[in-house]
């Protein structure tokens, strides 16, 4: 409870609302896809230098049953616990405050990074486009897509769609194209090493696939987002589930486009080094006209990622910040219902962050945020299982605790992956998260809205009926 008294206080809730029933589950799956789609067009690819197409294969397929079982114990959480704290507010449910703030930090960690490394990346794109680059260009795409954001987010999201099916219409064609110059072996021509169990479909051996596995991350990373949309949804219990299980099928379906025929058209060597693996595949196999067209959609991707991920760290962080974790100021909201300094202090953190111009390190340790996040979601599953096996569960996981177990220990084998292939990543993200439980257990702890999940949601509930 704060120094003010505010658990009981209408007008502090009455300040902090957020639009309700403004997505349906299409817009959510397209929330869930757009928060990914980036990582089809680049990135994802530098894994199949780290341990050859079979050995990134297998990364991939690991990869893909860690998050498709982390989505269905998300979609149970979400539909019984429809809170905009997402990860954090199923924590909190039944590991405590503290098991809260942490799980929200880590996905903190993950949705501050992800867009200052995006933004790198299209500064990149940009330059390539147009010959300019740098902080001016970063601040610009900070600027006009949070200023979208705060015109609401009805039209944000929708703003977002348009985008993402522009990325996604370019992945199609490209793969479309490509079919025609496949040929399975052009996926092993990267030359056999003297590593230990290397062959020709593992050309670096097995201590390559365990450094793949960051890369491999690429093409599902944030799709765990989805729920942080909850509190705008038309029926949260249906929406949400149905959002990011439609979203990560899709995901699956163009995971596969691009890992199996992008090499296999163009080459796993070639693709392995490639900055912009979809257009130099497509200039490869004669298609140059197409190539350009691809490389000014890819910016589409690039952007799309960076406009949803700055919605979902603001949800995130008006979460934390109405529960008493973040500043309280930071969640009031304006007449459009948008939580406007949730969206732009983080983005100026975000901006400082992109000065760095190490794209790759801040998206590794994004990574080292998205795993910890990872695992203390899929252990909130297992205790929520548990510990509450009478709590009203909409929709239900499929297999239950085995399920989100596999997510568990997936995701610390990813963890470990992220060192195999950075170890200062790994490092530099240990301390950010030292300096965040320092400043919750030795400042926000006694300053909480409300001392449990339970007594927060139903201060929610009741806020609600009061406006409503």
């Amino acid at each position: 409870m704060s120094d003010n008294n505010i658990t009981g206080n209408k007008e502090y809730l009455a300040q902090r609302q957020l639009k309700r029933g403004t997505a349906g589950w299409i817009l959510l799956a397209g929330l869930g896809v757009s928060y990914v789609i980036s990582g089809d067009f680049a990135g994802w690819n530098f894994g199949i230098a780290e341990a050859g197409w079979g050995g990134f294969a297998i990364a991939a397929v690991l990869m893909a049953i860690m998050y498709l079982t982390l989505v269905l114990s998300l979609a149970e959480m979400s539909a019984a616990i429809p809170a905009a704290g997402g990860g954090y507010s199923f924590a909190r449910q039944v590991m405590g405050p503290a098991g809260g703030y942490l799980t929200g930090l880590a996905v903190l960690i993950e949705y501050a990074l992800a867009p200052a490394a995006i933004v790198i990346f299209i500064g990149s794109a940009v330059q390539e486009l147009t010959g300019f680059n740098g902080p001016w260009v970063y601040a610009a795409f900070y600027l006009v897509f949070v200023g979208i954001h705060l015109a609401g987010v009805g039209e944000a999201l929708k703003v977002m769609m348009v985008i993402s099916g522009l990325a996604v219409l370019a992945i199609i064609a490209t793969a479309v194209v490509l079919v025609a110059n496949f040929d399975p072996a052009n996926l092993f021509d990267i030359a056999v090493t003297d590593a230990a169990g290397a062959t020709e479909f593992l050309p670096l051996g097995w201590y390559g696939v365990w450094a793949a596995l960051p890369f491999a991350m690429w093409l599902f990373l944030a799709v765990e987002g989805v729920p942080l949309a909850a509190e705008e949804a038309k029926d949260p219990a249906k929406d949400v589930p149905k959002g990011i299980i439609g979203a990560m099928i899709f995901l699956l379906f163009t995971a596969l486009l691009v890992v199996v025929l992008v090499p296999g058209a163009a080459g796993a060597e070639a693709m392995g080094g490639s900055a912009v693996p979809l257009v130099d595949a497509l200039k490869a196999t004669g298609n140059p006209a197409l190539a350009t067209i691809v490389n000014i959609l890819g910016l589409a991707g690039l952007v799309a990622s960076f406009f949803s991920i700055i919605y979902g760290y603001s949800r995130l962080v008006f979460a934390l910040s109405r529960a008493g974790y973040l500043p309280q100021s930071l969640s009031v909201t304006t007449e459009r219902k948008v939580p406007a300094r949730a969206l732009i202090v983080p983005a100026i953190f975000g901006f400082l962050a992109s000065l760095s111009g190490e794209g790759d390190l801040l998206l590794a340790m994004a990574v080292v945020g998205a795993t910890v996040s990872y695992a203390l979601m899929a252990l909130s599953h297992i205790l929520l299982r548990i510990k509450q096996p009478n709590l009203p569960r909409p929709y239900k996981t499929p297999g239950g605790v085995v399920t989100s177990g596999i997510s568990l220990v997936l995701s610390l084998v990813a963890l470990t992956g992220v060192y195999a292939f950075d170890p200062r990543a790994f490092l530099y993200t240990i301390v950010l998260f030292v300096i965040g439980a320092i400043y919750y257990f030795g400042y926000s702890a006694n300053r909480l809205v409300a001392k449990t999940a339970e007594e927060e949601f139903a201060m929610l509930a009741d806020a609600e009926l009061d406006i409503s």
